[in-house]
């Protein structure tokens, strides 16, 4: 067993330390396996980038984003990494986070139960399913 990088560790850190209300929000709801059991943890390093929040039992990451997202080439070049690693990305505006957090809640066990289509894109939120979405009943 290798031990944790020591600088990836650091900025995980100061990234969980640095949170904004919305990220905060959400991971009171997340933490200690609230959400019908699943365990998430936060500014989960994959590869060179660092997911808000990451259900590794499922693959899916979960990212609150603020409206300076809104259309990020960078966003879509690390879904596109995230994706093609296997692991689903699911994105909320902050907003959302703040005043519909039920109905962020329910699309997350929604997408960890894979109910969700492979593909969505709306104002609200956005889902990429990787591969193997749905072929396996967790």
């Amino acid at each position: 067993m290798r031990g944790p990088e020591v600088a990836t560790t650091k900025r995980a850190r100061r990234l969980r330390q640095s949170d904004n209300n919305a990220e905060t929000a959400l991971w009171m709801e997340l933490r200690d396996r609230r959400l019908n059991g699943h365990k998430f943890v936060r500014q989960f390093p994959i590869g060179n980038y660092f997911a808000d929040f990451a259900c590794r039992e499922c693959q899916l990451v979960v990212e609150v984003d603020g409206s300076q997202h809104a259309g990020d080439s960078y966003d879509q070049i690390r879904d596109r990494f995230l994706i093609s690693n296997n692991w689903s990305v699911l994105r909320f505006w902050n907003v959302d986070v703040l005043k519909k957090r039920g109905e962020v809640l329910e699309t997350i066990l929604a997408a960890i139960e894979c109910r969700l289509d492979c593909l969505i894109e709306t104002h609200e939120l956005r889902f990429i399913a990787a591969s193997g979405y749905g072929e396996t009943n967790l």
